[in-house]
């Protein structure tokens, strides 16, 4: 796995798909490339990103990476059995056209093993709830780098209690305008001030060990 891990680390897309067929050849299962090397070597760039060891540009070329390598590896895995992490549900709010914050929390959460549904840009409180119903999403990741489109978080929260989904959905927020009080005043479940923390959130949120 160690070539696999560097090869990854380095954003290395080509080398590292060839990397992969080269263990499913040589027998070693789906499940353990993802696992042991794919999604571990995800968690410790998250945690230098964290540090500000790596900067963006750093993690979305891994997450570009490790998004080519899954998709080499869907088959297999789907083969076996083995279901993702969970189903999370991410989009910018209305009013805000921003999306290289979300997506680099889209690539950082399917990096982590999860499923993810990107809801885009400018989204509706309806469009999030229509989404989630159709998704069976456990999760919405809420953005918003705009302090205007900042009341548009609290209408999605409020358009879920008036569905009566409120229960059935965590709802973690963010982006450069959010802070932890402003998230527990609109009533979300938690507040991460990037990609990485929003990856702990739902780990935390569906009772996967944060490592």
């Amino acid at each position: 796995m160690d070539e696999l891990k560097r090869l990854l680390s380095n954003g290395d897309a080509e080398g590292l798909i060839g990397e992969v067929k080269r263990l499913l050849d040589s027998g070693t299962k789906a499940g353990e490339i993802l696992n042991d090397g794919l999604i571990a070597t995800m968690a410790v760039i998250g945690e230098r990103f964290k540090k500000n060891e790596i900067f963006i540009p750093e993690v979305l070329i891994s997450a570009d990476a490790m998004q080519a390598a899954t998709k080499l590896l869907e088959p297999y895995l789907a083969e076996s059995g083995i279901k993702p992490a969970g189903r999370v549900l991410v989009g910018t709010v209305k009013g805000d056209l921003h999306d290289i914050g979300k997506n680099l929390v889209c690539m950082m959460l399917k990096g982590a093993g999860f499923e993810v549904e990107d809801c885009g840009i400018d989204v509706s409180a309806e469009k999030f709830i229509e989404s989630i119903k159709s998704s069976g999403a456990q999760v919405l990741a809420l953005s918003s780098l705009l302090t205007t489109s900042m009341p548009a978080m609290k209408e999605t929260i409020e358009g879920l209690k008036a569905n009566d989904m409120r229960d059935k959905i965590k709802v973690m927020v963010g982006g450069a305008p959010i802070t932890k009080g402003f998230a527990d005043q609109i009533g979300a479940d938690g507040y991460g001030k990037d990609a990485a923390e929003a990856v702990d959130l739902a780990k935390e949120f569906l009772k996967i060990e944060v490592k």
